[in-house]
């Protein structure tokens, strides 16, 4: 059996964000795991505001087609999610905006539907990002993706990584990686 592919991404594009650091430590993980992973940066993928109107005249545009063409490509998604005002960053929602959008030969959702998603998130508050984890979640299981039960918010992120970025303490790296060995797990499960 081949091993899945995870496409791994923070919804940041801050350089110093913290779901940055987790997102590469829980790719390292993955890797450990015998699965092949991809780690991205959306900020390799800028794209405009979502816009109807701009769909229809124009298409999807060029980033959004090789974002969508990499989620393609791959069996399940591990998600870092930055909590900006209790939700889910602009950045983040406009890459599934776009990416969601179906052209005219292709199947609606073909780069979401039937897939598996992990989340995680990173916060200097008192709640790691968990408010953010409910919206992400909401937004994946309507695009039919399965989107797995255990999911790991990291309070206090500005006191939990090294200076190799490591997380330090045992039960946050152990709750990472049970996130990331049930994700592999499953998208396992679903290859066909």
């Amino acid at each position: 059996m081949n091993p899945p592919k995870i496409l791994a991404f923070a919804g940041s594009t801050r350089s110093g964000s913290f779901n940055k650091k987790l997102i590469r430590t829980a790719a390292q993980m993955v890797a450990d795991t015998g699965a092949e992973v991809t780690q991205i940066d959306l900020r390799d993928y800028p794209m405009p505001l979502y816009d109807g109107d701009l769909e229809s005249e124009h298409g999807l545009p060029e980033n959004a087609k090789k974002l969508k063409q990499l989620m393609c490509e791959h069996h399940g998604f591990l998600i870092a999610a930055p909590e900006y005002n209790s939700s889910i960053t602009g950045v983040l929602k406009n890459a599934i905006d776009w990416t969601s959008r179906p052209e005219s030969d292709e199947t609606p959702l073909i780069a979401y539907s039937g897939k598996v998603a992990a989340l995680l998130a990173a916060s200097p508050g008192g709640l790691g990002g968990l408010r953010t984890l409910v919206t992400v979640r909401m937004i994946l299981g309507n695009l039919n993706m399965i989107v797995i039960p255990e999911q790991k918010a990291i309070p206090q992120s500005h006191q939990a990584f090294d200076e190799q970025e490591n997380l330090k303490d045992d039960a946050t790296r152990a709750a990472v990686e049970l996130v990331v060995r049930h994700l592999v797990d499953v998208s396992k499960k679903l290859i066909v």
